[in-house]
């Protein structure tokens, strides 16, 4: 979409808007249509090619009724003979490209997904509109211009967050910091320290990343890691200049040193499942009030937070959107000749969770895809905004629930969002259900970044305190059951480090750098606390030559 910049420059901003945001103002039944009409397309794609024959049995749905009668839910496994040896042959519509994202430790290293030249230029749609919003104050509104900087503090090509980079700027002129070519040779530290360095001189307007390295970056600032070197700055004047003006805003407000003293930015787009928890640091340490999205590389981006930064709105047009009420998913997990009852987005009702499925339109490869999250329909619309169709929020990976003694489910958000209240000064954590005694425990493997808190007891009794504010049924747990499962394990400090650096050396992918969050295996946990790196999945040929 070359022609963004220039509708801007000719003041067709109004154009820009309803091209890549119009989507808000769609009703139920407009979404529902372009849903079925490009479902019916899809079909007949499939039908024409050797995967897609295969996943719909020989039969050929005539609606989307039929469809989610007749054709089975599907995995990643249901794929990965074709995918992993980039079988184009097979395929809908021969891709423009091929994205990596991350494999099933000790099934195959990474999985590989491709991507239609159509659904790229839907995609290019869709990333003019996050930048649009991420910087917008209103329906209509567009702040972006021309040479606005941006951190490069993504994953590089061939993860489909690289190739964002790049279609961003294809569309739109932005400086990237470090510039993409360079940035894609550094790993992930040196690209974020590079990228604020240059920040310090050349300005700063947008952030695509992780919304933990902006906390992480606003308590270095915080603690004076932004100062420390400020009389080796003497032959950068605007960067002592920026810093100075800094320290005197800062003084003024009589508080520490924050980021937002250094840049005004415009947006921020916030990626992972560690938004709303920081998203009040975030803000008050940078100005800037994230906007979330949620996406996967097999279905792209699905949902995206609208100017009023409280729930998402689902794109329309690169997936049909399926909803698996719990309890239906349980039943399939189990049996997989199951078939589901799903729900449509006009069936689902507010209040309610469900597992997301997703059929590719225009050209993809997956069939009511099931990618493993659970979501919760927030609304059956946004009031506020005028926004006609449902409005939702990302919980967890389903896969990633901890169930204890049948009372209650808590999630990574939940159990994150405890650690965060409890302001005990953290530095990661891996938490997952054990036994002890006969009686289940929630047994959390915390590394704090101050080596003076020793405490283990007290440790787990301040988190304990927020996890039951935060969930009422865990909270029961102790009134009505007198179960009070959660035990602490200190870890050394600069053992979450190591294991990524060990990690790193052996080869692992990006996603296996970590621990978990929840539900560590027992070889995985083991290996954090012995200090020794988890055995990389060998790869093909292929595999190697794209790793490289």
């Amino acid at each position: 979409m070359p022609e963004a910049i220039e509708l801007i420059r000719q003041g067709k901003t109004e154009e820009l808007w309803q091209k890549c945001c119009g989507f808000f103002d769609l009703s139920l039944e407009e979404f529902m249509a372009i849903q079925e009409r490009l479902l019916l397309e899809q079909i007949e794609l499939l039908s024409g090619c050797e995967l897609g024959r295969q996943l719909l049995g020989g039969t050929k749905p005539r609606n989307i009724r039929e469809f989610q009668q007749r054709i089975p839910l599907t995995t990643y496994e249901d794929y990965a003979p074709y995918l992993l040896e980039k079988r184009e042959d097979v395929l809908p519509e021969r891709p423009l490209l091929w994205q990596r994202t991350s494999g099933r430790s000790g099934e195959y290293p990474c999985k590989w997904v491709p991507v239609s030249e159509r659904m790229y230029r839907e995609m290019e749609d869709t990333m003019m509109g996050m930048m649009i919003l991420c910087t917008c104050n209103g329906r209509g509104h567009i702040a972006l211009e021309e040479h606005d900087k941006i951190i490069y503090n993504l994953a590089p090509r061939p993860y489909s967050s690289g190739y964002m980079a790049v279609m961003a700027q294809e569309l739109f002129p932005l400086d990237f910091l470090p510039p993409i070519v360079e940035a894609e040779q550094m790993t992930f530290q040196e690209r974020t320290k590079e990228g604020f360095k240059l920040a310090l001189n050349e300005g700063l307007d947008m952030f695509f990343g992780l919304s933990s390295v902006l906390v992480a970056v606003g308590e270095q600032f915080a603690n004076g890691g932004g100062t420390k070197n400020i009389p080796s700055l003497l032959s950068k004047p605007r960067t002592l200049i920026r810093l100075l003006t800094a320290l005197i805003k800062s003084k003024l407000a009589r508080r520490p040193l924050y980021p937002k003293d250094v840049w005004s930015l415009k947006g921020v787009i916030a990626f992972g499942t560690d938004t709303s928890i920081y998203r009040e640091k975030v803000e008050e340490m940078w100005g800037c009030n994230p906007i979330d999205v949620y996406g996967s590389a097999e279905l792209n981006i699905v949902a995206i937070q609208a100017w009023n930064r409280k729930d998402m709105t689902f794109f329309p047009h690169t997936n049909l959107w399926e909803f698996l009420p719990e309890p239906e998913y349980y039943k399939w997990k189990a049996d997989r000749g199951y078939q589901p009852d799903t729900l449509l987005m006009d069936e689902v009702k507010a209040g309610e969770n469900y597992v997301l499925m997703g059929t590719n339109l225009i050209g993809g490869p997956f069939v009511r895809y099931v990618i493993g999250d659970l979501i919760r329909i927030t609304s059956l619309r946004d009031e506020e905004l005028n926004i006609d169709t449902p409005q939702m929020t990302f919980i967890s990976r389903i896969d990633g629930l901890i169930d204890i003694a049948g009372f209650t489910r808590l999630t990574e958000k939940v159990v994150w969002q405890a650690i965060e209240n409890s302001r005990l000064p953290y530095a990661d954590w891996s938490i997952r259900k054990e036994e002890s005694g006969g009686k289940p425990i929630l047994h959390l493997y915390l590394e704090l970044k101050e080596s003076n808190i020793t405490d283990e007891i007290q440790v787990a009794t301040s988190i304990h305190e927020q996890l039951s504010k935060l969930d009422a049924d865990y909270a029961n747990l102790e009134s009505m059951l007198g179960l009070k499962p959660l035990k602490v394990t200190l870890l050394p400090k600069g053992t979450f480090g190591q294991y990524m650096l060990r990690q790193q050396e052996a080869g692992a992918d990006l996603a296996f750098l970590k621990p978990p969050h929840m539900n560590s295996s027992d070889t995985v946990l083991d290996m954090l606390l012995a200090g020794v790196p988890v055995p990389v999945p060998e790869v093909s040929s292929t595999e190697e030559i794209a790793r490289q």
